[in-house]
């Protein structure tokens, strides 16, 4: 490419350059590269980390229409998350600081290197996606079999459930629910389900800060998204007990040990699996000279 000084080349030169050097230092370029990968990479992280909630978003749906289960997420719980929970720390990724190996990258195929790759698809999809569904419907069946109606009633409930007429609908144990009651439980439920998914996106954030370092090297030093992880979890406390906004988002206040404790081991279990992936690839490349293995090739996004 062309390269022009800022500062003593002429206005010619400047013109026809496809690169201007505003400080007539060369090793302005490096830094300019390593700025528009860190751009590139923290993009890509903050797009990886709001796609792999929709998985959880989705599924309830899904599930409600085949199965025919009580609803397990309510539509404003959705927006909640989207337009909520996950939006600070959507951005603070933004200011994630860049990895130790951004520069012993080789240069990016822009025809196969986009934002958005298969490869990302299926991590946040088919993997985190769907251990974060899996937390979820944890947390729904936990609360609702708390309460007596196991998960094995539920298939075909729906019908009845949702009937205002039946007022004595029998649960697992025999006892008769009302239509209120029987709303009310699904609120918590719901709600249940709700905050599941704000606490396994705790784990969601953490290994999205890094691409292939361990999060031990990359540190928690991006003090915008240790704000972000405070501020989801208290919006998800304000939603779920300050008086008056569970009325406007339809949730219900829950048993403290209904409040997000069930996901903790899918939080985990996410973190862990991130973690461990993330080290096979970097000890394949270790052991093989930086040649890329089977795992990097098919999961790094």
């Amino acid at each position: 490419i062309g390269v022009a000084m800022g500062i003593s080349g002429t206005p010619v030169s400047q013109e026809a350059a496809d690169m201007i050097l505003l400080d007539d230092d060369f090793s302005s370029i490096v830094k300019g590269i390593e700025e528009g990968r860190l751009i590139f990479d923290n993009l890509k992280k903050s797009i990886a980390y709001t796609l792999t909630s929709n998985i959880p978003e989705i599924s309830p749906f899904l599930i409600f229409i085949v199965f025919q289960v009580p609803l397990p997420l309510s539509t404003i719980m959705i927006l909640a998350i989207d337009l909520g929970t996950d939006m600070y720390p959507a951005i603070s990724l933004a200011y994630e600081r860049a990895e130790s190996d951004i520069m012993l990258r080789p240069p990016r195929d822009s025809k196969r290197d986009k934002l958005v790759t298969g490869r990302l698809l299926q991590m946040t999809y088919l993997q985190i996606g769907m251990i974060q569904a899996l937390a979820g419907f944890f947390c729904y069946f936990v609360v609702l079999g708390d309460s007596g109606f196991l998960p094995t009633i539920l298939p075909g409930l729906r019908a009845d459930w949702d009937n205002e007429s039946i007022n004595n609908l029998k649960d697992s144990y025999g006892n008769e629910w009302t239509y209120d009651d029987r709303k009310n439980l699904e609120k918590a439920a719901q709600t249940s389900y709700f905050v599941s998914i704000v606490i396994v996106q705790w784990a969601d954030l953490i290994i999205c800060k890094t691409r292939m370092n361990t999060i031990f090297v990359q540190g928690m030093r991006n003090r915008s998204l240790n704000q972000a992880l405070i501020f989801e979890t208290l919006l998800a406390v304000v939603l779920t007990y300050a008086p008056g906004v569970t009325s406007v988002f339809l949730t219900e206040p829950l048993h403290w040990q209904h409040f997000g404790f069930p996901a903790l081991p899918f939080t985990l279990l996410i973190w862990c699996y991130d973690e461990t992936r993330r080290f096979l690839m970097r000890k394949y490349r270790r052991e093989h000279n930086n040649e890329v293995g089977w795992i990097q090739r098919e999961t790094y996004w």
